[in-house]
């Protein structure tokens, strides 16, 4: 599920706000780090919980209206495509979905306004209209409904992110990474696929991917071990990294570097010189990269420039050696 991109963050994020406090231990680094991984995968299924809240207001709406005391026709005889779907029965029946909300304790009943609207906001939508009078009916068609709602109106709902902030402080700036997968769970079921945990990792994918053949799974490096590694190295070695930053910045004192951008460049030299597989241009973009959301307006410049100095001058001092 995690890819490389979202691992840097969380060791970035884990060794800034661990440097931060002056007073936390490698162990408890790392365990800050398993745990802000894994709270993103619950992420994931708290939000694909969403499904079944949204189409019980539906069902709600629906029968509180059939029983005004003079209802209209349409009331009388609603359109009960959106009530009825398909995915959210499928979901509900699913003994290993069950299972991950109930383990998780996750539920949305206590979230009921943002539910309704939310859904008030769906019925707005041009996209929702062309579903409800598309003549097809099909779990297919419903998760692609879905899909349209996880891309168009999760992400930037602030009264969402007040609630997803207060329930864990690891989901901060997880949800648009979760939705995605949200997603791909969605596509896989419109495909006749059963639900089913994604596993944490990429390279755990990856290597599933490959059963029978136990020669390409051995070659798949583990994600994990790469971003243990990377967290161990950047901690271990930072007062020593920061002085090799110093030591490029001859006109600055390390206090006026941003922190963020101080641990950044920091977790960079340390997966340059400690990772061999990944090469040395990737590295510095990616860090770079990380800066644009991270950093100040002038970090993208910053990282690029002090990474690129420090991490060529150890390549030319034969300190790294790639394998790329």
């Amino acid at each position: 599920m995690l890819n490389r991109r979202i691992l840097r963050i969380k060791a970035f994020k884990i060794l800034y706000s661990s440097m931060l406090s002056g007073n936390v231990s490698l162990e408890e680094a790392e365990s800050r780090l398993d745990q802000s991984c894994e709270a993103t995968r619950d992420l994931y299924v708290f939000m694909m919980g969403v499904i079944s809240p949204l189409t019980a207001v539906a069902r709600d709406r629906i029968e509180a209206a059939r029983k005004k005391f003079n209802p209209t026709d349409q009331e009388r005889n609603p359109n009960m495509k959106f009530a009825d779907n398909a995915l959210a029965k499928f979901l509900e029946s699913d003994p290993d979905f069950c299972k991950a909300l109930e383990k998780r304790k996750f539920s949305w009943d206590q979230y009921d306004l943002i539910i309704k609207k939310i859904y008030n906001t769906i019925c707005g939508r041009e996209y929702f209209r062309k579903y409800m009078e598309s003549p097809e009916s099909s779990i297919a068609e419903d998760c692609r409904l879905f899909i349209k709602i996880f891309e168009k109106e999760f992400e930037d709902d602030g009264e969402l992110a007040l609630i997803l902030e207060d329930m864990s402080l690891y989901w901060n700036d997880d949800l648009a990474y979760a939705l995605t997968y949200c997603c791909k769970s969605l596509e896989a079921i419109a495909r006749g696929a059963r639900w089913s945990m994604p596993p944490l990792y990429l390279s755990d994918i990856k290597k599933a991917s490959l059963t029978g053949n136990p020669a390409r799974q051995m070659a798949v490096e583990s994600d994990k071990a790469f971003v243990h590694k990377l967290l161990q190295n950047a901690f271990a070695g930072y007062d020593r990294y920061v002085g090799m930053i110093s030591e490029c910045l001859a006109n600055w004192e390390k206090d006026r570097i941003v922190g963020t951008d101080m641990s950044l460049i920091v977790c960079g030299i340390a997966e340059a010189e400690t990772l061999p597989t990944i090469p040395v241009k990737v590295t510095i973009n990616e860090y770079v990269e990380i800066s644009k959301f991270y950093g100040t307006p002038k970090s993208r410049i910053f990282v690029n420039g002090v990474l690129d100095r420090v991490i060529m001058r150890l390549v030319n001092e034969g300190k790294i050696s790639k394998t790329v």
